[in-house]
């Protein structure tokens, strides 16, 4: 299906660029739906799982994974536009009552019950570092398994993610074929700190 077709079908309106961004944070693009089927396919997110959307934006990865694998998602964003724009496609959405959305600062959000958390580079290494500093301490608070999926990771992203000494590489999700082939940064990466749970 193309993009019009998938947001139709989920009763959102999530197309288009929109720059609202600052040194810190990068302006709103959307996940490729065809990326997000290829996760939904992996197995990699699941119906138990709880998923943070880090800079959700108009809520696109929110409205359908909740949709393809019936998880509960959180989308988090700075812009108080995007959050808007994300309301009005969760009272659209069929799967509304499965998302949550807030306005706050990346680094700022505390978790909760989350365990799946998604990136596709919305913000600076700096604030990624950030988030991974609360998401370690977190983990060690109270010990579960959280996964991370990095869609078109920066080599400065992996390097944060190689330099946690908690987190474990789990496996690659490869989009290069999605989009003709050639580009190695097509591609999920994903993450996980151990934990007991299945």
């Amino acid at each position: 299906m193309t993009e019009r077709e998938w947001d139709k079908r989920l009763h959102v309106k999530t197309i288009g660029r929109e720059d609202e961004a600052n040194a810190n944070y990068s302006p709103y693009e959307p996940t490729p739906y065809a990326v997000l089927e290829r996760l939904a396919e992996s197995g990699c997110v699941t119906r138990r799982h709880h998923l943070l959307d880090y800079g959700c934006g108009k809520g696109r990865v929110a409205f359908f994974m909740a949709t393809a694998v019936g998880c509960r998602v959180t989308g988090i964003d700075h812009s108080q536009k995007l959050i808007d724009l994300a309301k009005e496609n969760r009272r659209a959405s069929r799967t509304g009552d499965r998302v949550t959305l807030a306005c706050c600062l990346a680094e700022q959000y505390e978790p909760r019950d989350e365990n799946a958390f998604f990136f596709f580079n919305p913000f600076s290494e700096k604030v990624f570092a950030g988030v991974l500093r609360r998401l370690t301490e977190s983990w060690r608070e109270k010990p579960r398994q959280l996964t991370l999926l990095c869609y078109y990771p920066s080599e400065a992203y992996i390097e944060c993610l190689e330099g946690a000494p908690e987190l474990r590489r789990l496996t690659t999700v490869d989009c290069r074929d999605l989009f003709g082939g050639k580009n190695p940064r097509e591609r999920i990466e994903i993450y996980r700190f151990p934990g007991d749970d299945k």
